[in-house]
């Protein structure tokens, strides 16, 4: 008679420390948003969170995907909580995929304001990713990104820790990364800001793909563009940081299933 393989498990938390836990809720229900959003490629793909000192002890630990599940999925108990060698601290004996945890890994060790980062396959993303030219500045979204954005050339997968340091010279202190041939990465000092930055990112790439298949694009000036993003607050701490707009989603996602929580 055929028997099933024993499936991985998540570890059941008795007692996990509250921060860990709303961070665990967070990051979960972002996974569930991006699944709504049709940001979602397959099994793969990663959003990260770094856990606050106060649960680490001033040692970097983050929370990532189980590898294997769909964003669809996760929920606060079956996220992977790992530290900077890709060790599983939290018993889970479900795998992480070495492609995801060297670019987070690197970003949130060599950039102290990295509380999470987000990486996407969008076909609009990679389009832009794969143009010559890049992000135009030639929307209404593109216009809000002026500085923003930081450039890093294909290296092939990213399964070399080799990369890191190559990785994080190109991102300097910008936000939102076009990783050429590739995808979209943002990161931030928190998950809302950086689903803020990211959904302005892959809405200017909309845009520019939309308008580049019907014809030349109006640019916008270098004046306007810099008025705009002085003018943009969803990014800013001192007006939520986007928090409102994440929380509108989570209300969605809630509607729909909240096992999320689980």
């Amino acid at each position: 008679m055929n028997t099933l393989a024993t499936a991985p498990s998540a570890l059941v938390h008795p007692s996990i420390h509250p921060d860990e836990r709303a961070a665990r809720e967070e990051l979960a229900a972002c996974y569930r948003v991006f699944a709504m959003l049709g940001w979602t490629e397959m099994i793969y793909n990663h959003i990260t969170v770094r856990l606050p000192d106060s649960v680490t002890g001033g040692e970097k630990q983050f929370l990532i995907n189980p590898f294997g599940l769909h964003y669809s999925e996760v929920t606060a108990s079956n996220l992977v909580k790992i530290d900077l060698q890709g060790k599983v601290l939290d018993g889970s004996t479900y795998p992480v995929n070495p492609a995801g945890f060297v670019v987070h890994a690197a970003i949130h060790d060599g950039l102290p304001g990295a509380h999470c980062v987000m990486h996407t396959h969008t076909t609009a993303g990679v389009a832009v990713a794969c143009l010559q030219g890049g992000l135009q500045q030639t929307n209404f979204y593109t216009a809000q990104l002026h500085g923003m954005v930081a450039y890093h050339d294909f290296e092939g997968i990213t399964i070399h820790a080799d990369e890191g340091p190559r990785l994080l010279k190109s991102i300097g202190d910008r936000n939102a990364v076009i990783l050429r041939n590739h995808g979209l990465l943002a990161w931030g000092q928190t998950l809302p800001q950086t689903f803020a930055i990211l959904w302005t990112l892959q809405r200017a790439c909309e845009i520019q793909m939309a308008t580049f298949s019907m014809g030349a694009a109006i640019p916008v000036s270098e004046e306007i563009a810099q008025r705009c993003t002085r003018d943009a607050l969803q990014f800013s701490p001192a007006h939520g940081a986007g928090q409102d707009v994440f929380n509108a989603l989570v209300r969605q996602v809630d509607r729909i299933d909240p096992s999320y929580r689980n």
